[in-house]
Parts: structure tokens; C-alpha cells; sequence
């Protein structure tokens, strides 16, 4: 569903992305760690096609972002960091207008998807809240539901769980293994219970670079006994 071919991404001086090459099936949950600034953020702009590589390309669902940005949006659902919003508008209002930039033309159609997204991410109680009101574990909701609302079947979650309480963590872990038997999902997270709980494999990048690529059981087997927490730090201050 993935296929990401030696990605490179130059920011002046600094190389942010360095030769980075992976895939993702349908049914993977691939868990992004690293540490601030590694790269991680940078690399989902560039698979989504809101940051164009120096170098490199990927392929989503047959679909060149080098050649055809527009059909690989279209394949995607993406909530990015901090889940940007309209504030002014209310819940309801918001994803109304992302259905209808997503193609959803009629009201009953719109309608319907906005729905599956409000119940997919438990946002009935505010729904006709504006988004300013809202807590900030809402507004991850929030955000979280506009990347669902055309069923993608390729979902890049920018830490998806990002503000939320114990309860709404463990809610958005299990919307995610169930949405992923049918897609293939890529999340970004620090929460390293999280990658446990359910990614089905790991990639470690560090300063540009993936320094890992394997299943969790692989990764803990690094060195036995140890935490993720103790394998992460240990391989991240590696020069690789």
C-alpha cells in the first residue's frame, strides 16, 4: 500500500531526511519513533505530499506523490501534528466542510460520512460545540475524525493520541487495530506502551536516518530484559 524509495529532505544546510526507504501492507500498523527532530514529522509531509522531496519518492496504493500528489491525497486520510482546525466553527460545521472538499457533493452523503466519523471518535457530545471551546483531547478528535470521514484506505496519524486522557488513549488504540484490518496505518508516537499496545512492526529513525526496521518482539530481543524506553535511548545515541 506503501512504498517509500530513498527519501531525502534538505532544509538549508541541514539534511532533515536522509535516504529513508521502507513499506507498509495493508493490515500493518507501522509505529514511527524517534526522538525530536529525527525526521519523523518531516517524512509523513512528504509521503502525503505537502512537503516535496530534494530526492526520492513514495507510492501509495499504485499512486506516485512525485507525479500525481492529488490522487495520493485522495488515498489518504492524515491527521497531522496539533490537528489544525477552523476554531470558529462548530464540530458538525468543520467536518461538513471537509466531506464536501473530500468530494462528498450531496447533503445526504455528506451527512452520512460526517455521522460515521462522529461515531467512530465518540465526538456526539460536541458535536455543535465550536472547535475553540473544545479540550484538547477533543480536538485530537476532532482531528482524527476528519482524517476518517472519506475511508481511506491509508491512514498517517501524527501522534493520533496526542492530549488524551488514559480512557480516550486506550478508545483510539482500539479504533485503530480494528480500522487497520482493512488499511494500512503509519503513526507517529513518544508513547512507547503505545507501539506495544498495537503497532505491528517498529521503525527507529535517528537524525535523518532509520537505525531500525523490524517487528516489536525483534526490537525488545535487541537486548533481552531491557525496556523499550532503555533499547530506544540506547540506539538513538548510536552513530548510525
Amino acid at each position: 500500500m506503501i512504498e517509500v524509495k530513498g527519501l531525502v529532505k534538505d532544509y538549508g544546510a541541514k539534511r532533515a531526511v536522509n535516504g529513508v526507504s521502507f513499506s507498509v501492507q495493508r493490515g500493518d500498523i507501522l509505529g514511527f519513533l524517534g526522538p525530536n527532530g529525527a525526521g519523523k514529522s518531516t517524512t509523513m509531509k512528504m509521503i502525503t505530499g505537502f512537503l516535496r522531496p530534494n530526492a526520492g519518492t513514495a507510492v501509495v496504493d499504485g499512486h506516485d506523490v512525485s507525479i500525481d500528489p492529488v490522487a495520493v491525497k485522495r488515498k489518504i486520510g492524515y491527521l497531522p501534528e496539533n490537528a489544525p482546525a477552523y476554531p470558529e466553527m462548530t464540530v458538525e460545521e468543520f467536518l461538513g466542510f471537509i466531506a464536501e472538499t473530500r468530494g462528498f457533493r450531496k447533503a445526504d452523503a455528506r451527512a452520512g460520512a460526517v455521522g460515521r466519523a462522529i461515531a467512530l471518535t465518540h465526538l456526539d457530545p460536541v458535536r455543535r460545540q465550536t472547535i475553540e471551546t473544545l479540550s484538547k483531547g477533543y480536538k485530537q478528535r476532532v482531528g482524527l475524525a476528519q482524517a476518517l470521514l472519506h475511508d481511506p484506505p491509508v491512514l498517517i496519524l501524527d501522534e493520533p493520541t496526542d492530549g488524551l486522557d488514559p480512557n480516550q488513549k486506550n478508545e483510539v488504540r482500539t479504533l485503530i487495530k480494528n480500522l487497520a484490518t482493512e488499511k494500512a496505518v503509519i503513526l507517529s508516537t513518544h508513547i512507547l506502551e503505545e507501539v506495544e499496545a498495537i503497532c505491528t512492526r517498529i521503525i527507529l529513525i535517528s537524525a535523518g536516518k532509520i537505525v531500525a526496521d523490524e517487528t516489536p518482539a525483534q526490537f525488545k530481543a535487541r537486548q533481552p530484559g531491557a525496556r523499550l524506553d532503555e533499547i530506544f535511548r540506547s540506539l538513538t545515541r548510536s552513530d548510525v
